[in-house]
């Protein structure tokens, strides 16, 4: 009797420490799941359709849903979902038919169900304006961009004549996929946005108006964005510094180091 008295009390003490340790190993899994946030939302226009770009952070190799719901309260017609490969995931959907908008404010929610977790932003499209310019009608859609750590690549966008061209979106995923995803990146975003929206704005209508400087700045801005490539690679905290330095350096020496030795040249050569 007392010894399956003992047995019994060792099987219970053995199954306490197989639970405990399995809430132990599940809470440690919890802790390493990435949060899913919204860190960025756009509205835009293609050639039917007003579509909204959206990217964040998510727990990796899990599948995140994402739907709208209209200012009338109604579903959004295109509702989908992406499974994600590492954690962050970027989605580019269509809100509707640019001429059947329903205006005022819409929710997106983007839920991960797998970790019970789901987020949503509010963003407004209004009803178009319509402009006089020398008697001709333009009709000008007004819709704001919501984006925590920034608005879109106006120059790029300018030179390459629209927001989906392939380096607007080289340059929009290197935002979100790199910098944004390490704190040295985010503070270089914060700086780099400080200065850049200063004076880009100007430079993107100067583009719209002269064709000629629009070709000046692509030739000039092109080697730029090639360079940008190397930071692709760039995962980790140490990464994005150390390769965002080299790609800084190596752009001084194209734009600054190249003139300078030419100058030099002709200068010997007179």
């Amino acid at each position: 009797m007392k010894s399956l008295l003992i047995i019994t009390i060792i099987a219970v003490a053995m199954i306490g420490t197989i639970i405990v340790q399995e809430v132990h190993a599940s809470e440690e899994v919890m802790e390493d799941v990435t949060p899913l946030t919204i860190n960025s939302l756009e509205v835009y226009e293609d050639a039917d359709y007003t579509r909204y770009r959206v990217t964040g952070d998510s727990p990796a190799s899990t599948e995140i849903t994402f739907k709208t719901t209209k200012p009338d309260g109604l579903p959004g017609n295109y509702p989908g979902g992406v499974d994600t490969g590492k954690s962050a995931y970027i989605v580019d959907n269509k809100i509707d038919f640019t001429n059947n908008l329903v205006y005022g404010i819409w929710t997106l929610e983007v839920c991960a169900s797998e970790y019970d977790m789901c987020v949503q932003e509010l963003f407004t499209i209004d009803e178009p304006v319509v402009l006089s310019n020398n008697e001709e009608t333009q009709t000008q859609v007004v819709s704001n961009e919501i984006n925590e750590e920034g608005g879109g690549c106006l120059i790029a966008t300018a030179t390459y004549g629209s927001e989906l061209a392939p380096q607007v979106q080289q340059l929009r995923e290197l935002r979100d996929n790199q910098l944004m995803n390490t704190e040295s990146g985010k503070q270089f975003m914060g700086m780099f946005n400080d200065v850049y929206y200063s004076f880009s704005p100007t430079i993107a209508d100067m583009e719209r108006e002269h064709p000629m400087f629009k070709e000046a700045v692509k030739l000039a801005i092109t080697p730029m964005i090639s360079s940008l490539t190397l930071m692709e690679n760039a995962n980790s905290e140490s990464e994005v510094l150390g390769i965002g330095i080299s790609v800084i350096v190596l752009n001084l020496a194209m734009y600054l180091g190249v003139p300078a030795i030419g100058i030099v040249g002709i200068r010997r050569i007179k």
